[in-house]
Order: structure tokens, then C-alpha cells, then sequence
């Protein structure tokens, strides 16, 4: 399992007022937006420790806290908040240094106003209406990115929106420094894999280096047998195992060699600080199986992968599942393989050759062996299961060569309609919105790739902090879309980000 950013990452709650006030009413001020940050902390909405900060004054406070949240390794994003009045010219200089996200938290201390008692001492100390207009004018100005809430953080709404954007931050943080290990290329032939790596490190931070498969074929043939051994005891403990994998069964040789890909493949991964990974089955080496069940398993303890050397979505897959710590549901690689066209009930059925992550799986799976038309290898262990229903994201990335895409569908996953008994893969079932016509229709128009991230875990909003953390351009198709209207977002969207980067 790799180590959780939960344990170790802050966002920073820094509050803005001014020495005018004198200092009574600044040590209310502080007193006050500790409490705030208390509050916040302890909520289970928030994944994160929120830490507060010291009220901050003047230019040299704010430049001097921003400037150390940029290079404190723990802080994730940083949440501002105007508790009384902060002249906007001060926080020019540190706005225009901050690299960490930026919340822009709009409330104040009490919740009803105290109608009978109300005077100007009080009018004084609670000047969050207007401070943080000044606040959101200078944000504005100096074009800063950052997310806006409005709410008092009694209301669990507004904490739910606070935690989203801190799981977006978590995400952007581990794509700052994630390492990918590519065994191989990318598929031969194929277009919407290919991408520059060098822009994603430059864009996202995240590196990607390619490694011959007998690299990892190294690794896997040093793992021993009673490694093997133990491992195996593992599977049988936590799957349903067909009889023939079991010790003395005809193809037990087949599960033990799974196992070792995937002690070798762990090693490797462990030992580079990899936290994403990809295979291809045109270049497999001295291994004798495509890795399945080595994928699957890997990806349930949060890596990324990708298939035929799709870096991308490894990339995205391992950022989701950062994301998604700690909530109900999973992530998964995922492909659309095929439809059911049945007028008004139109479903996706999404699989890929082995690798669907059981994170997402309705059921304990079952660890099967079955022939694989491809590779040329023998045939492969995997775990096969279907998707559990609920509402789910599929998320796809693309290099369109001047800037990466995202592209979100908000969908619904549910039961296949009958057993699937001759499918010898996982997969999973389910209605895009609004209708699969407009997904299809729109999905293309963008496109979006045909390798994607599923998640019945995290929702558009934190996708959406998320391509705003990482300056990304995001199309969402959700129950509002309609293909003329997607079709001038995407005219719009080029025009801005043509524009945007010739500034």
C-alpha cells in the first residue's frame, strides 16, 4: 500500500485585517478565526488538518505566510479569509508569488445577527461582507486562480465544498511529483496514447520514463518461492479461487507465476518511489503473462496504470485515487468496449483485457485463468467481477498538442441486465448523462480518448478544483448538455486557451 498524503497534509487558514482596528479588536479577530479553523479541523468532510495561521496585517505579513506555504512540504492549498477589512493593495505582492491552491473562504463568525446589542463595535469586527469584496477584487485583478465559497462553516454544505476542494489540492500535490515507469512504449499505431511528456512535467510536474520490460523481468525472476507461497495464501484468503488455481490443481502453475509478476512488480515500483505505472502487451519480454491480476491489485492500493503504454491516464488514475482516499466507493481503469442500443434503456459496457481495478467491484471477485488472443504469451490470471451501481465520473484525458484536455461524464452505473458467464474479464455497466447519443455525440466532438478513469468515489466539483489548481481545460457532459451547446463550448474554449497562451 502506498503511504497516505492524508497523514502528513495541511491547508493553511489565513486571515485578513488591518492595525487600524486597534488591538483588542484584533485579538478578537484572532481568537475568533482560530475558532473558525477548529472548527473546520474537525470536521469529517475535511480530509485534511487545517492549521491556522496568525492574523495577517500588512504587505510584509502576507508576502512573508504566502511565501512560506509555497515552500512548506506539507502545505496542500492555502484558505483565505477577510475577517474584518484588508486593504486589497497589501496582498498584491504575496497573491502574485502564491504557487499552492487558493480558497477564497466568504463567511463570518456568528451565523444570526444580535439585533438588540449591534453597534459599531461590533460593526467593526465583523466586516467580512465587504472585506472580502475587496479581497475578491484584487484576486480578480491580478487574474488569480482560485475557488470561491460562500457559506458559514456550521453548515455541513459548505464544509462538503471546503473538503472537495482540499481533495482536488491533495490531487494536485501528488501530481507534482509523481514518477511514472512506462515498461515499453505505447501501443503501435494508436494516436490518442501518444502525448509530450516533457509538457506534462513542465504543465503538471509529473515525470515519465520508460523502462525495458526486462528490467521488470529482473525483478520478478529475484522473488522467492516462499514469497510466492505467501502470497498465494493471501489470494485465497481474499478471493474466490477457481479450483484449478489452487495448490495441485492443473493450472496452479499459472497463479504462482501471477503472483511473482506482481511481488516483482512492486519491488520495482517501491524501490523507484514510482506511484503509476504501464504495461503493453506487444512488448511483454521474458515475461510469460500479460500482468492482470498484478494491475488490479496494485491499482486497489492506490497506483495508477495505464494499458499499452497510456501514461496519461496512469497519471490521472493514481491522481483520483489521491483524491478519492478515505470515500465510499472506488477508481478503476476503464475502457468503452460496446453498447446495448435498446431504445431508451442505451447502456456502455466498459471492461479492458484484464485490468479493471476491483475497488469498484459489487461483489467478492472471483481469481480465474482463461486464454488471452493476444500477446502470445500464456494464458494470464486475473479477477473477474462486475462494477457496483451508483453514480460514477469518467474521466479522460488527451494531448491536443497545444494544451491537455480533460473531459468528465457524469454517469450511472448499474446492473448489467443479465449474467455475463462467457466474459472472462471484469467490466462494468452504465448510462451516460444526459442520454447516451449526446455523451457519444459529445465525447467524440472533444476527442476524448477511449482509455479513461472511472470513479464511483469523487465528483465533478472536485474535478473541476482540480483543473482549475492545474490551469486545465475541462469539458463536463452532465445533464444540462446538449450537443449544440457543446459544440460552441469547444469553439469557445479554443479561442480562450489560443489566447490565453499567446499572453
Amino acid at each position: 500500500m502506498i503511504s497516505s498524503r492524508l497523514v502528513t497534509s495541511q491547508v493553511w487558514l489565513i486571515t485578513g485585517s488591518q492595525s487600524m482596528y486597534g488591538p483588542d479588536t484584533l485579538d478578537q479577530v484572532a481568537d475568533q478565526s482560530r475558532q473558525i479553523a477548529e472548527i473546520l479541523d474537525a470536521s469529517s468532510e475535511i480530509p485534511v488538518e487545517v492549521r491556522w495561521l496568525p492574523v495577517v496585517t500588512d504587505a510584509e505579513q502576507i508576502a512573508r505566510v504566502l511565501s512560506a506555504a509555497n515552500t512548506a512540504e506539507g502545505c496542500i492549498g492555502v484558505i483565505a479569509w477577510m475577517h474584518t477589512f484588508s486593504p486589497a493593495k497589501m496582498w498584491i505582492r504575496g497573491l502574485k508569488s502564491l504557487r499552492k491552491p487558493l480558497l477564497h473562504l466568504h463567511t463570518q463568525f456568528g451565523v444570526e445577527l444580535p439585533w438588540q446589542s449591534i453597534d459599531m463595535n461590533f460593526m467593526n469586527l465583523n466586516q467580512a461582507a465587504h472585506g472580502d469584496r475587496e479581497f475578491g477584487y484584487i484576486q480578480s485583478r491580478l487574474s488569480t486562480s482560485r475557488k470561491t465559497i460562500a457559506g458559514h462553516v456550521s453548515d455541513p454544505r459548505t464544509r462538503l465544498r471546503i473538503g472537495s476542494w482540499a481533495r482536488a489540492a491533495l490531487g494536485t500535490a501528488e501530481l507534482s511529483t509523481l514518477r511514472v515507469a512506462r515498461f515499453g512504449d505505447n501501443m503501435r499505431g494508436v494516436a490518442v496514447t501518444e502525448g509530450d511528456k516533457v509538457e506534462a512535467e513542465a504543465h503538471f510536474g509529473a515525470s515519465i520514463d520508460t523502462y525495458g520490460v526486462n528490467d521488470l523481468v529482473e525483478a520478478v525472476e529475484r522473488v522467492r518461492p516462499v514469497e510466492v507461497d505467501k502470497l498465494i495464501s493471501e489470494y485465497e484468503h481474499t478471493y474466490r479461487v477457481a479450483g484449478e488455481l489452487l495448490r495441485g490443481g492443473d493450472r496452479h502453475r499459472s497463479l504462482r507465476h501471477g503472483a511473482q509478476i506482481e511481488l516483482g512488480l512492486r519491488n520495482f515500483l517501491a524501490d523507484g518511489g514510482f506511484h503509476a505505472f504501464t504495461t503493453n502487451f506487444e512488448d511483454l519480454g521474458g515475461l510469460r503473462q500479460l500482468p492482470g491480476l498484478a494491475v488490479q491489485r496494485l491499482m486497489v492500493d492506490g497506483y495508477g496504470f495505464g494499458g499499452e503504454g497510456d501514461w496519461k491516464t496512469a497519471m490521472m488514475l493514481r491522481t483520483v485515487k489521491v483524491m478519492a482516499e478515505g470515500l465510499p466507493g472506488g477508481t478503476s481503469f476503464m475502457e468503452d468496449y460496446t453498447y446495448d442500443l435498446t431504445p431508451g434503456r442505451e447502456r456502455i459496457l466498459g471492461a479492458h483485457m484484464l485490468e479493471v481495478c476491483p475497488s469498484i467491484a459489487a461483489a467478492t471477485p472471483t481469481l480465474e485463468v482463461h486464454p488471452l488472443s493476444i500477446g502470445d504469451r500464456e494464458d494470464p490470471v486475473r479477477l473477474r467481477f462486475t462494477a457496483a451501481p451508483g453514480d460514477a465520473v469518467i474521466l479522460g484525458i488527451c494531448d491536443m498538442g497545444t494544451r491537455f484536455r480533460l473531459v468528465a461524464n457524469e454517469v450511472r452505473v448499474t446492473e448489467p441486465e443479465q449474467e455475463l458467464p462467457n466474459l472472462p474479464v471484469a467490466c462494468a455497466v452504465w448510462e451516460p448523462k444526459p442520454c447516451w447519443s449526446t455523451s457519444a455525440e459529445s465525447w467524440l466532438m472533444a476527442g476524448a480518448p477511449h482509455h479513461t478513469v472511472l470513479t464511483t468515489a469523487v465528483g465533478t466539483e472536485v474535478i473541476e478544483d482540480f483543473a482549475t489548481m492545474t490551469d486545465t481545460e475541462l469539458l463536463v457532459i452532465d445533464d444540462t448538455t446538449t450537443v449544440r451547446g457543446f459544440g460552441h463550448e469547444l469553439k469557445w474554449n479554443d479561442v480562450y486557451h489560443h489566447v490565453a497562451a499567446g499572453l
